[in-house]
This record gives C-alpha cells, structure tokens and sequence, in this order.
C-alpha cells in the first residue's frame, strides 16, 4: 500500500536508550550495552509532519514496554491505549486527529534489567493534505436489494485508478462487483443485477496513505459489512395510480397513490430508497419550486433522489385522488394521517420498507432518473457502468 511520503510505518524507526553509562553497562553484561537494550520502534519520527491517524503505534523487540503516553501538544490531552498481554506493543484506542500534534513516549525493559526509551513530536496529516471518503450504507445494517456503496470524497480525486484499487467490495453470494466514477468525488459499486438476498457484502477500505491527488493522501482504514435482506421491489404505475409491491417474488399488496401532476410528473426509472424520515419538513423553495407548498409535518417519508423526489403519506388532500389522479410535484403520495399515527397504507409501507429498497415508476410523461440524482445507479446498463470504472 502506497504510503505519505513522510510517514514511516511501524518498523522504520528504532531509537534506544541515549541516557546513562553505556561503559558501566558493558562491565555488567561483557558484551556492548546499547545492543543489549530493549529495541523500541515507534510509528512517526520524531518532527515529522503528514504522519499516519491510522498507523500509530509502538513495538518493542528484545523486551517488554513499561509505559507509553500518547498527548496532544497543545492540549496536553491524553490519547487513550492498551498495551498487549505479551508487553510488546502499544496501540490507541481511538484514532488520531488530523492536523494535530502529538507527543509520543515509550519506556521499555528487558529480563536482565536493561531500559530503553524513546519518544517523538510529530503531526499528523492535515485536512488540506488529505480526503476522506464518507460512504453508505453504515456497518452493521441491514439494507435492501438496490442499495450500492457509495462513497462521496471531500476532495477531487484525480488518480482514480489509485483510489478505487484500494476499495474492494465482496458479496458472499459471489457476485462480480464493479466500481463507476459519478465525477471526481463520487466513487459507487454494485453488481450487475440486484444483490442476492441474503448475502454478506463486505466492503474493505484501505485508503490511508494512497495519494489520491497531488500531495493529498487518504486517512481511513477500515472494513465495513452490511446484510442485504429480503427482495422488496415495489412498482408504481402512473396509468393506474396503483403500486404493487413485490417481496421475494410474491405480491404482497396493491397500494392506491397519486403521482405527478401533468406539470410536473415524476420521474421514470429505478429508484433506492435513501433515506427515511417518520416525519420530516418539505418545502418547494429548496427545490426550485419557489413558495408553492411548504409542508412541516410529511408522515412516512422515503427519499427516492437528491432532487427532492420522495414517497410519502399525504393527510392534506383528498382522499379521492389516491389510486385515481397524480397531484403532486413529482412525488409519489399515499392516504396517511396528520402526526403519523394511523394504521395506514403509507404507515405500511414505511414499517415494511429498508433503505436499499426498490422503487420503479412507470409510464410517468417525464424522463428516466439521472443515474446520480440520489442512488440511482441502476438506470445504467452494466456496460456503461463498467465503462467508467477505474479498475
């Protein structure tokens, strides 16, 4: 793995003891004092700038670690650690900020009484120095079938290749996985069709020290997985105001929902739920609509793209237009009530929805989804998918 070029690694560094009478020493053990000391190797040297918040540690060889203590310079803070059982080594327990100096020391002995000690001020890798990468889905969930990893950076990528050959992305049920470049800071991976349900996508980022653009560096090192659980596909017909939702290939149940309007319809295509909200505010201004409609309390929403688009309760019209008119700006609304507490369709749907989800409209008058308006990928054939991987 490519490293900054002014951080060692562990290993690269070995001080010992520079303290004491090495003379008296050798007269002690009849052989070279200095050699017979503790051998302490420390993660950063000491002044140097652009250090690992990953990496950092200390190893000790020929003895075991007494002490060691990790502080911010400035603060005087202390970093938490444990050091191993078998005394030879030390690591943090939190990672290390970046742009921030520490102060490291490490006091060591061996079985015959010899000491050693060794320390370092160095910094870490600064925010202008460096990306991260801020990802879904979280470790641990559980997401539907449509969910890709997506990774949005806080800096231009330029060396993509680098970048994305440092992410790998797995699937117990075998799948080929590719990665596709949205831009320079957009980086998502899926399967050329729907994850298998049931399967363990595992999703290994080993991105601290890969330059990712002239002198920028990635900080994280990490391994995520995630569940995909059962099949839910759920299709919205805007000829008949209806939507079917399909669960491991059985119907399940026909919702009645009003669409677009004919002034502004909703989306074509294939959509991932994103994000849900038991109520959240929509207001048209922050969309383009102007003042049209601004709503504080949207039971049951799901966000379908970043555009605005969601599938949501609706307690504001009338109930006749569910299942039989399209009256919205584009979203897709079922009959719900005021507070989100009714035993509803859109409550239904909500309790029986993961974020991965699918969403497909059809037969709406506007175009398909832009493939990186929201998680939307799925628009894309494999072959354009895989045209703009970096792999």
């Amino acid at each position: 793995m490519a490293v900054a070029c002014a951080t060692l690694a562990l290993g690269a560094l070995t001080l010992t003891a520079c303290g004491g009478n090495a003379n008296a020493d050798d007269d002690k053990a009849g052989k070279g004092g200095a050699q017979d000391a503790p051998q302490i190797t420390l993660s950063a040297k000491d002044g140097s700038t652009g250090a690992s918040i990953n990496a950092t540690g200390v190893k000790v060889s020929d003895g075991k670690l007494t002490d060691v203590k990790l502080t911010e310079s400035a603060s005087g803070k202390q970093v938490p650690g444990t050091i191993a059982a078998s005394g030879a080594n030390w690591k943090p327990k939190e990672q290390l900020e970046r742009g921030t100096k520490y102060r490291l020391s490490a006091t060591a002995k061996d079985a015959d009484g010899h000491t050693a000690a060794a320390n370092s001020i160095f910094t870490t890798v600064s925010s202008a120095n460096s990306f991260i990468g801020t990802y879904t889905p979280d470790n641990g969930s559980t997401v539907g079938v449509g969910m890709p990893v997506s990774f949005t950076f806080d800096k231009a990528i330029t060396d993509k290749k680098a970048v994305q050959s440092h992410i790998t992305v797995t699937s117990s049920s075998g799948q080929q996985v590719a990665g596709h470049w949205f831009g320079t800071q957009r980086l998502d991976f899926r399967p050329e069709e729907y994850w298998k349900a049931g399967s363990k996508v595992t999703m290994k980022i080993a991105l601290d020290g890969v330059e990712g653009a002239n002198g920028v560096h990635g900080v994280q090192d990490k391994t995520v997985t995630f569940t995909v659980g059962r099949k839910q596909v759920s299709t919205v017909d805007a000829n008949t105001q209806k939507m079917t939702v399909v669960r491991d290939g059985q119907t399940v149940k026909t919702v009645p929902v009003s669409t677009g309007s004919t002034a502004h319809p909703t989306y074509n295509g294939q959509m991932v739920i994103s994000e849900k909200f038991v109520q959240t505010r929509m207001n048209g201004s922050t969309v383009g609509f102007g003042g049209e409609y601004d709503i504080a309390d949207v039971p049951h929403a799901m966000r379908l793209s970043q555009s605005g688009t969601f599938i949501h309760g609706n307690y504001w019209s009338s109930p006749g237009i569910f299942g039989a008119q399209g009256t919205s700006h584009g979203c897709v609304g079922m009959r719900d009530v005021k507070g989100a507490g009714g035993d509803t369709t859109a409550k239904w749907f909500y309790d029986n929805s993961l974020v991965g989800d699918v969403v497909v409209m059809k037969n709406s008058h506007d175009e398909t989804i832009a493939p990186d308006n929201g998680l939307n990928g799925w628009n894309m054939s494999w072959s354009q998918w895989t045209a703009d991987s970096a792999a």
